[in-house]
């Protein structure tokens, strides 16, 4: 591998997103529970939801905060190491990136004071009103962003100008690109999954302290119930867009699976050894034409392998079908947690099963490590381009040099290592103690009477009024 600027600048953008896409799927879930949580409180005043509001609440601005924080790096990232795909790309992908700001980003920082500090200052359905408005803005951005980065896995609606530069000629279809509700669905889902695992693991670890602790034993409930539904879901939605890579990016679906020739009837390769110098796999495990019956629903079909392609145009193959691998090896191991826990739900055995409460605890980081491989796959498979059949990796990097790119890689690693470590290590202490520590000094309003008005004061006899 030869460490020149534009690996440098690959590794540093690779290094930089890999951490930043953690705290957003982590919003993103979060959000969403904590709308389901304020929302059956509301329905059922039963404390335990406002508990766990008031608990999973606290982890969600710091992980909306680091999520901030980690983003805002990117933006510069494409100026500085990227300017050539900027000068090129600006006209159609930076209105997007733009309505992200826009609808998604300013949705969420104005309701979010709102969610975070007004249980004492504003009516009870005011506040879920805010809490639902957050999370719509985390979909929102999820939404924009999915659309910019499909555009770039299968650019259509557009024209190059004379100068390189270009253009969009259709809206529609640069936001709605062919691959992009598949992904989005595909990214959305990933984002549950992995809160739901955070979610159990806090609540499985809380449970092997305290067997007796009904506040987790309930969380825990509903992380079994997300992943136990979404998982399946999950499997569908990554078969759909690994379809869709069939379809739009032949030579991305073939590095995945290591598909050589083209031919008929291809096998699975459960593992294997490709190697890029002999164009085939030193060796592998494989299932006949299971390959073929995955990838197009036919265990007789032809299947396009990489030696259709320049050499020039290929992948690399081992980073991607190794990537693949672990996403969909995480994928089948959490749906066989949630059919699991789903069984000891039913036989009323959950928090006296410590085999599963220690196998949910060792989850939990599963969802953000099948994030971080599926985001491998999408934007290695992509390679040699930035912008699918369009721009090639090398024509996008800035004109900087190796030393400017490695003294920026080794600073970014240094501040991350502090700041974004510490930031983690802080989450986990809180979501060590557990939902009932601290409790009283966070508590917030009493369930409001049932004519209590949208956004109006505490009337003067409500306990909660008193200072």
């Amino acid at each position: 591998m030869h460490f020149d600027a534009l690996m440098l600048s690959r590794l540093q953008f690779a290094f930089t997103i890999a951490y930043h896409i953690i705290f957003p799927s982590f919003s993103i879930g979060l959000a969403s529970f904590l709308a389901v949580l304020e929302g059956l409180w509301l329905a059922t005043r039963m404390e335990a939801f406002k508990t766990l509001y008031l608990f999973w609440v606290k982890i969600f601005a710091i992980a909306f905060g680091m999520g901030v924080v980690s983003g805002v790096v990117l933006s510069y990232e494409i100026g500085t190491n990227w300017s050539a795909y900027a000068a090129a790309a600006a006209p159609v992908i930076g209105p997007l990136f733009t309505f992200e700001v826009i609808w998604a980003f300013f949705l969420e920082a104005s309701f979010l004071g709102v969610m975070l500090f007004g249980w004492r200052k504003v009516g009870p359905r005011l506040h879920y009103t805010a809490t639902v408005l957050v999370a719509l803005g985390t979909l929102l951005s999820a939404f924009w962003i999915i659309s910019a980065n499909s555009w770039m896995q299968h650019p259509s609606g557009y024209v190059r100008l004379p100068n390189g530069t270009l253009r969009a000629t259709d809206w529609v279809q640069v936001i709605f690109s062919p691959t992009f509700p598949a992904r989005f669905i595909h990214m959305v889902l990933a984002a549950y999954l992995a809160t739901a695992l955070v979610v159990g693991a806090a609540s499985a670890w809380r449970l092997l302290k305290d067997n007796d602790d009904d506040v987790s034993g309930l969380a825990l409930k509903m992380a079994i119930g997300m992943f136990a539904i979404v998982a399946p879901l999950q499997l569908l939605a990554g078969d759909t867009a690994g379809k869709l890579a069939l379809r739009w990016q032949p030579a991305k679906l073939a590095a995945i699976e290591a598909f050589w020739e083209t031919r008929a009837g291809q096998p699975f390769h459960i593992v294997a050894w490709p190697d890029r110098a002999t164009a085939s796999n030193l060796w592998e495990i494989a299932i006949p034409k299971l390959g073929s019956l995955i990838t197009t629903d036919n265990p007789n079909a032809v299947v396009t392998g990489l030696k259709a392609f320049p050499p020039r145009d290929w992948p690399p193959v081992f980073i991607v079908f190794y990537a693949f691998r672990l996403m969909v090896g995480l994928g089948l191991a959490m749906i066989g947690l949630g059919f699991w826990g789903a069984f000891l739900i039913w036989r009323d055995r959950l928090a006296r099963s410590r085999w599963f409460l220690r196998a949910s605890v060792a989850m939990g980081p599963a969802g953000f490590i099948a994030v971080i491989s599926g985001w491998v796959v999408a934007e290695v498979g992509r390679q040699p381009y930035a912008i699918y059949g369009v721009l090639r990796t090398a024509d996008a990097v800035s004109p900087v040099t190796k030393g400017e790119v490695s003294a920026s890689l080794l600073g970014f690693i240094a501040i991350y290592a502090v700041v974004f470590t510490t930031g983690a290590l802080y989450i986990l202490r809180l979501i060590a103690g557990g939902p009932l520590a601290g409790e009283e000094e966070a508590a917030p309003t009493a369930p409001r009477p049932p004519g209590y008005a949208l956004g109006a004061m505490p009337p003067s006899h409500d306990p909660e009024s008193a200072p």
